[in-house]
């Protein structure tokens, strides 16, 4: 639902089912107005910035708010408002030649495919993360009844597998941080912005979809939108509820051990089926590959099978803390804390000697550091938060560029690359899954720390103070070392001496890239969609969320087509 202020000043709102701002309204953006401006203050400069009067305006809502706190002492709201005006052709006459001013966009979502009546061709979706969720979801509103195939538990027996690590050392490799219902953004920062082209409006549908499942309806408008952790336990089960009422099955617990691939008539490799773990086989000749970045052994499944993949950069590092408060302080001055403002965020980029880029990486403002691996024998970091982000520290991946010439060997080399200083963090940190960690000042003296300062590291089951060059590339030290007074130079205390580093951040995005067409199938593998983070095609929940819907509208479309031809026959 989204906020609508009528002409008279009353609020009511509207459900994402109802209309659209389309082209009946207009769009005004940059809209810029004090932090603590009054509520009737919007209106008013809405109709100055127009040059209209109250009888004119029938209502507006609020498309967007974000903030420009570029002069700390005088942070400005600025908006993006859709417009209803009685007037509207003449007002956009009169701003021609006016860039902030024209017709609102049409951001209804419609479906490309409809299943017929009877349809018995179902697809089969692997992973239920945040691609298969709407990938799934949508195939079932267009009527294609989906399987959705997790090899996970559901997200509430998930839950509990992935606290026991956090509490008890204890790690399910079926069951965590990586692997469940949800995948690995349901423990995230449960951030929804991305920097992806978006020409179809998609991420509105994903956001929708995420208001209706329970998410906050600020997400709607708000320019950082996020969710948390907590909230997205409900959120999935919603949408799998969503799923099975229009007649779609989820199965957990169901791995997908291999492929069944056959030849076409036509000489193509197609796809015939899916194995299971336990052996079943699932005819299906429609799949779509949703299986996230840590999905290794089907990776391996994949590469083994003759499945087109290469090799693709991903990045490497660590995670970092400091007080929430130090970095509110030095984004917004005077008005750290402030309500509207909420927790400060930053993002990053250095450019180091050594050739490498060094940037901050999925940021969580008043969050903590999560184990998240799903191997034994080794340590992986993520960041999280809620949707209060009320916690001390704040946290972010500090990575380094990796290209394909660091791990020569295949498509799967990233992977074995990953692998070993994943590794070697388990043993710095003493082969507990305690992590290894190390105060900034020892770091970039370049000696271990055998103490831990002001900062206390958020990370459970808990940290080992050591010497974090005993788990990362040489390159990848000297880049961050370099980087961290550059950092500091822009927010000041950035290269705290109690700051604390924790290693080792490995899983940033997909190590590989199965390759696909312009129709969204596998390059030499009919039948076969990849989609999402795994593939390499996604970056994050929103950009997930939109591959999904393009996959499924991908399926949709070959799924009609088939029906079509067997029809003409």
């Amino acid at each position: 639902m989204f906020l609508r202020l009528g002409a008279r000043g009353g609020a009511t709102y509207l459900s994402p089912d109802d209309p659209h701002p389309s082209a009946d309204m207009l769009r005004l953006t940059e809209l810029r107005l004090p932090l603590d401006h009054p509520e009737p203050a919007l209106r008013a400069a809405l109709l100055r910035r127009l040059g209209v009067t109250e009888a004119d305006l029938l209502g507006f809502t609020v498309a967007r708010r974000g903030h420009d706190a570029r002069k700390k002492s005088q942070i400005l709201l600025v908006y993006t408002l859709d417009v209803e005006l009685r007037n509207e052709a003449a007002v956009l006459r009169r701003f021609a030649q006016d860039r902030n001013i024209a017709p609102a966009p049409d951001t209804r979502y419609r479906f490309v495919a409809r299943a017929p009546e009877g349809f018995a061709n179902r697809p089969v979706v692997i992973g239920a993360g945040p691609c298969g969720l709407m990938a799934g979801l949508v195939l079932a509103q267009m009527g294609f009844r989906p399987i959705i195939l997790e090899r996970g538990k559901v997200v509430r027996e998930r839950t509990k597998d992935t606290w026991a690590l956090w509490r008890k050392s204890v790690l399910t490799p079926e069951s965590n941080v990586q692997f469940g219902e949800g995948g690995a953004g349901t423990f995230s920062d449960g951030k929804l912005y991305s920097g992806i082209k978006d020409p179809q409006n998609l991420g509105r549908k994903v956001l929708e979809e995420f208001v209706k499942a329970g998410a906050p309806e600020e997400i709607l408008f708000v320019s950082k939108p996020h969710i948390g952790t907590f909230r997205l336990v409900t959120m999935v089960e919603s949408i799998r509820a969503t799923v099975e009422a229009l007649g779609g099955e989820y199965r957990f617990g169901a791995r997908v051990e291999d492929l069944e691939i056959g030849t076409a008539p036509d000489g193509t490799r197609q796809v015939r089926g899916v194995v299971l773990q336990d052996g079943e086989r699932i005819r299906a000749d429609h799949v779509v590959l949703a299986l996230g970045h840590s999905a290794r052994d089907s990776f391996a499944m994949l590469h083994e099978r003759g499945v087109y993949m290469e090799p693709k950069p991903f990045s490497l590092g660590v995670r970092i803390e400091h007080p929430q408060s130090l970095i509110d302080r030095a984004r917004f001055g005077p008005f750290a804390g402030h309500r509207t403002l909420g927790a400060a965020d930053y993002k990053l980029v250095h450019h180091a000697a050594n050739g490498r880029a060094v940037y901050s990486f999925c940021m969580c403002p008043g969050g903590a550091v999560v184990a998240a691996t799903s191997e034994p024998g080794r340590v992986v970091t993520n960041g999280m938060s809620q949707y209060s982000r009320a916690e001390r520290n704040a946290n972010s991946g500090i990575v380094v560029s990796i290209t394909p010439d660091d791990y020569p060997g295949g498509p799967l080399s990233g992977i074995a690359f990953q692998r070993h200083w994943e590794s070697l963090a388990f043993e710095a940190g003493g082969s507990t899954y305690a992590a290894p960690a190390q105060r900034v000042g020892d770091f970039l003296a370049g000696r271990p720390s055998t103490e831990l300062g002001s900062v206390i590291p958020s990370y459970k089951p808990g940290v080992t103070p050591t010497d974090l060059a005993l788990c990362l590339p040489d390159f990848a030290v000297a880049a961050i070392r370099e980087a961290l007074p550059a950092f500091a130079r822009q927010i000041p205390g950035f290269a705290m001496e109690d700051a604390v580093m924790t290693g080792v951040e490995t899983r940033t995005s997909s190590p590989l890239r199965i390759r696909r067409g312009e129709d969204l199938q596998s390059l030499n593998t009919r039948g076969l969609f990849p989609a999402g983070e795994g593939a390499g095609y996604a970056g994050g929940i929103l950009s997930a969320g939109v591959d999904g819907i393009r996959i499924a509208e991908a399926v949709g479309r070959s799924l009609l087509g088939a029906v079509e031809t067997q029809a003409a026959a």
